[in-house]
């Protein structure tokens, strides 16, 4: 098990020698137990950060929003700035290095590893505890333990945990500056892509017909597209923001503006916003489930990037954020590469 204040001890003594100009960790949040986003930048506000199985934020998003602001600032830091990655953390961390996002030099990494653990899901924790206020929870082997006001409660881990910390191959962050806890990689309590195939064991009418169902009740708030550190575009290209309009702009340049899909919340304009989506995260999606999470519908999300995901290992063997200096998906090129699909 991970001591806490060992990482707290790692983030206070970087900032002491002025190794970085800030830290972005996690903190107790104000709804309970639960940990949110923090980006310290005093020394004395290490004792602020906590590492628990709440910590379930995909913190490379705060990388980006920190490049975004630096952007805007025209600011260039001369310090990295530090961040607390788990093992989905860092492979999106390297998805945007590959990407050159920014340098390897320009970020450092206090990687965590889940040993063999995860994150929670809120919904699936109440429903066990039967209405009960969990105080703490800490996974303890393949059990939860959960401390409410009557006690501590024992959970079966795999009943509580995220669907993706079930099939992740790599709780480990292989990328890493310093590192804390044992490397448990292979240590998986559910097959990889076991979701998925429960899924496309149903008929092609009735996978059809539960996604119909899905995309009709999607009202378009792109929360998927705001929590996702991959979709880092100044501007969507499916949802044009930036279309100057000036004292001098006519009606039918206004009008013959380019618009991919329309901002109404149909069917067929849902399908195409997260078609697209899923297809410009192909080779890209790390699997941290941050889109499903924040879903206010509850949708599945993962199910369609795990779908790309799987095609890029089956047909390409490529696993996304593996290595920095490797090439990217849709950079990669080899004779041999299966290409029945466009004959």
């Amino acid at each position: 098990m991970i001591d806490v204040q060992s990482i707290r001890d790692a983030a206070r003594d970087l900032l002491t020698r002025g190794e970085v100009r800030a830290v972005i960790g996690y903190r107790r949040g104000s709804r309970g137990m639960l940990a949110e986003p923090v980006t310290i930048t005093d020394p004395e506000q290490a004792d602020e950060l906590v590492w628990d199985a709440t910590c379930f934020h995909n913190l490379a998003l705060y990388l980006v929003e920190d490049r975004k602001a630096l952007a805007h600032a025209q600011r260039t830091p001369t310090l990295p700035i530090a961040i607390i990655a788990k093992g989905c953390d860092a492979r999106a961390i390297v998805v945007l290095m590959q990407e050159h996002y920014f340098k390897r030099d320009e970020v450092y990494i206090i990687g965590v590893s889940c040993e063999g653990g995860g994150v929670l899901v809120e919904y699936k924790l109440a429903r066990l505890l039967n209405g009960a206020q969990a105080l703490s929870a800490v996974f303890d082997g393949d059990e939860l333990v959960v401390t409410t006001a009557a006690g501590e409660v024992r959970l079966p881990a795999s009943e509580v945990m995220a669907d993706r910390c079930l099939e992740c191959r790599e709780p480990f962050p292989k990328e890493h500056n310093v590192a804390f806890g044992e490397d448990k990689t292979g240590r998986q309590l559910a097959a990889p892509f076991t979701a998925l195939g429960r899924f496309e064991a149903l008929s092609a009418v009735d996978r059809w017909a539960f996604w119909r169902r899905q995309f009709e009740r999607c009202i378009r708030c792109f929360a998927c597209r705001s929590v996702c550190p991959m979709c880092y575009c100044d501007e969507c290209v499916v949802d044009s923001i930036t279309f100057p309009v000036a004292p001098d702009t006519t009606a039918e340049e206004k009008a013959n503006r380019i618009r991919w899909i329309e901002r109404s919340a149909v069917r067929s304009e849902n399908i195409t916003y997260h078609m697209t989506r899923a297809m410009h995260l192909a080779g890209r999606c790390i699997d941290c489930g941050e889109c499903e999470r924040v879903c206010p519908v509850n949708i599945p999300l993962r199910l369609l990037n795990n779908k790309m995901e799987l095609e890029a290992r089956e047909r390409f063997g490529y696993e996304p954020g593996a290595s920095i200096g490797g090439p990217s998906l849709v950079a990669s090129f080899r004779d041999d590469d299966p290409g029945q699909f466009i004959r």
